[in-house]
């Protein structure tokens, strides 16, 4: 099984070095534009005035904001186009439209207009909730076989454009296996210069069922009582964001949890370290700081361009002991674009916790949300400091649009873009002795192929078949919407 990994890497990395440079920037438009009008490349052209249209709901002066060049400023000819795609790409990455089209259109000699269109996204969903409790949906169906007793049913109103500023609001009502109330609002331009917000949110869940232990085999050990909730969280939260040009944004954020267990939890039968201080109730607050920096084609499913992000956490206000907790995630991500529709991707993550003695909830690694390695998903694995780093190579096989049957102005057809995809991960995670598993203080590695369907509202299906090195292998779906 090692030698397959290394063989299938290799493999993975010749495939890169065959389409290793990427493509430029294709400004075969703007060329032809400046011939058709007798402009010299070398030449700049005033921006004269900048026309918007279809935005119902947005704000105008939201989608100039998004731009990184206003009116009355000036643009060199040559690189009028290349321009007009980055301001194309910038506004579509709001995620408050489906279509976006920016073009411009010759004045005279010295001035251009820049003309606008975007086909707005409907922003109120009033929808009907059915929300899996396990970790994701392959764990629901191989474990659990599908039941349908582990769902949450309920309401969620969401609004993504509340006042036309980009602003969300979120309320949830959920009963089922667990109950959820919750609301949040955010707000990413908030004063006239329009590069501060701020976010408010709180929430109150019960659980019947929660883990209190993982096991050597790095799977979850649950604890639940038949027609008890055995878990009751609250939580609020407020944030502050800054947003610096385009691409950068900081963001400082408090939050405050309480969190009480069944009394049983937090004996020497189950787990005394749950919460790290052999209590079955908790109160703590959490102070971070989060920076980002994201400049792709697409935010939602990129091809081309960075991410880096990092997270400074400071939990409970002691250093150690209980539920007190520093810890620091990185991320980066570099995307490449290479001929013939081929593209690549490099993933690298890391999470630190210090102290590195922690209470249980401290110690989440692998196996949570999107930090896992494919072919991976059934186990869980803890630490307090992991690595994880991701390669895929990709290829769009197809393109097309299906048209709506009645006649829907908003929504005339539903794309679909299907890519093939193969790649391979590695990874480790490192914990204290007496809270080791098999999974723990190794090497990590799987790979495999797969097909990822992308769909309207940045909806994406994947479909991946992985192995993994202990030799298993499997069918593996995500999904993944924006609403």
């Amino acid at each position: 099984m090692k030698y397959f990994f290394y063989i299938f890497l290799l493999v993975l990395l010749l495939c890169q070095n065959n389409f290793l440079n990427a493509q430029p920037y294709n400004d075969g438009a703007s060329h032809s534009f400046l011939k058709k009008n007798n402009i010299d490349s070398s030449s700049y052209l005033m921006v004269d005035s900048i026309i918007i249209t279809g935005n119902k709901k947005t704000k105008s002066y939201i989608i100039i904001n998004e731009m990184q060049f206003k009116a009355g400023d000036s643009l060199q000819a040559g690189k009028l186009y290349q321009n007009l795609e980055a301001a194309k790409l910038q506004i579509y990455n709001t995620t408050l439209f489906t279509d976006v089209q920016v073009n411009a259109r010759l004045l005279d000699a010295f001035h251009v207009l820049i003309l606008i269109d975007v086909k707005e996204k409907w922003y109120i969903y009033p929808t009907p909730q059915f929300k899996l409790i396990d970790r994701n949906f392959n764990d629901w169906i191989k474990t659990y076989h599908a039941s349908l007793s582990r769902v949450n049913y309920g309401a969620k109103f969401a609004h993504y454009n509340l006042s036309g500023r980009n602003d969300k609001l979120r309320i949830y009502l959920q009963n089922g296996y667990s109950r959820n109330i919750s609301f949040s609002y955010s707000s990413t331009a908030s004063n006239p210069a329009l590069n501060q917000g701020f976010s408010i949110g709180a929430g109150y869940t019960q659980n019947r069922e929660i883990p209190y232990k993982t096991g050597y085999n790095n799977k979850l050990m649950l604890y639940k009582i038949e027609d008890h909730f055995v878990k009751n969280s609250f939580e609020a939260e407020i944030s502050y964001n800054h947003r610096n040009g385009l691409f950068k944004q900081h963001s400082f954020s408090i939050q405050y949890q309480h969190q009480s267990v069944a009394d049983s939890i937090v004996t020497n039968v189950y787990n005394p370290g749950y919460f790290g201080n052999g209590k079955p109730s908790a109160g703590f607050t959490d102070i971070s700081y989060y920076y980002q920096y994201i400049r792709t084609n697409n935010n939602s499913y990129p091809l081309t361009g960075k991410i880096f992000n990092i997270l400074f956490l400071k939990r409970g206000f002691g250093l150690t002991g209980g539920i007190n907790m520093f810890s620091t995630d990185i991320n980066f991500n570099n995307y490449f674009a290479h001929s013939h529709q081929w593209y690549s991707s490099i993933e690298l993550s890391s999470n630190v916790k210090l102290p590195f003695n922690q209470a249980y909830i401290n110690q989440q690694a692998f196996g949570y949300k999107d930090f896992y390695l494919r072919g991976m998903e059934y186990y869980v694995i803890d630490g307090v400091a992991a690595l994880l780093a991701k390669y895929s190579l990709r290829k769009k096989i197809v393109s097309f649009k299906v048209p709506v049957p009645f006649h829907i102005k908003i929504l005339p057809s539903i794309p679909f873009n299907i890519y093939a995809k193969t790649y391979a991960d590695a990874g480790y995670c490192y914990n204290k002795t007496q809270y080791n598993s098999q999974f723990n203080n190794r090497l990590l590695y799987s790979g495999g192929l797969g097909l990822d369907i992308l769909s309207l509202y940045d909806f994406s299906f994947r479909i991946e078949y992985s192995i993994n090195q202990l030799g298993e292998n499997g069918l593996f779906l995500h999904v993944k919407g924006s609403f």
